[in-house]
């Protein structure tokens, strides 16, 4: 869901200049939910803080040089985490599943703990499988609940082309889930 700053432009706009409440203000609107994003994509909570440390790394190193961006900050910043997060992907494969060392619900029994692990790293293997417009599509549509307008601002591609870019890759993962005979 897109997160409504009523000062979007004012506050980018201090953060050009350095203000460092400004840069601390963008930091806890947007990092909860980059965090987020970067969790369902990886899997991986030390990846995902890593996402988030190394998007805003970016963010202020492109306002050093006099770049970033000019409008629809929400939308750069995510746009910034997925081609981290992309080159994750291409850099190292996604590690075997560990063990979750978080307590289950306790009315669920060990082996329904078990299917559901299964199930969450079979659908992060499938979403690995898309394109990469294509994982960020589904990802910001589905787990953070964008609007299409929303996503197309962020790829910067046309409410249509998000249309079909989601269209696709529903039907990508409907075939890979149904191969992985997944429930």
């Amino acid at each position: 869901m897109k997160t409504n700053v009523p000062n979007e432009a004012e506050l980018l706009q201090k953060a050009k200049q350095y203000d460092r409440q400004a840069l601390a203000q963008i930091y806890d609107i947007y990092s909860p939910g980059l965090y987020r994003y970067a969790l369902r994509l990886l899997g991986d909570p030390s990846q995902a803080e890593d996402c988030v440390s190394e998007t805003f790394s970016r963010f202020l190193k492109s306002l050093r040089v006099g770049k970033g961006p000019k409008d629809y900050l929400q939308a750069y910043l995510y746009r910034t985490a997925h081609n981290w997060i992309a080159d994750q992907y291409r850099r190292v494969p996604i590690p075997p599943e560990e063990l979750d060392e978080s307590h289950p619900d306790e009315n669920e029994l060990p082996e329904e703990e078990v299917g559901k692990r299964h199930r969450k790293r079979q659908l992060r293997l499938a979403l690995h499988s898309l394109t990469p417009d294509q994982q960020q599509v589904i990802a910001l549509k589905y787990f953070e609940e964008w609007a299409n307008e929303d996503i197309a601002q962020a790829l910067k591609k046309p409410v249509g082309a998000v249309k079909s870019l989601q269209h696709r890759a529903l039907a990508s993962l409907q075939r890979l889930l149904e191969k992985q005979d997944l429930p």
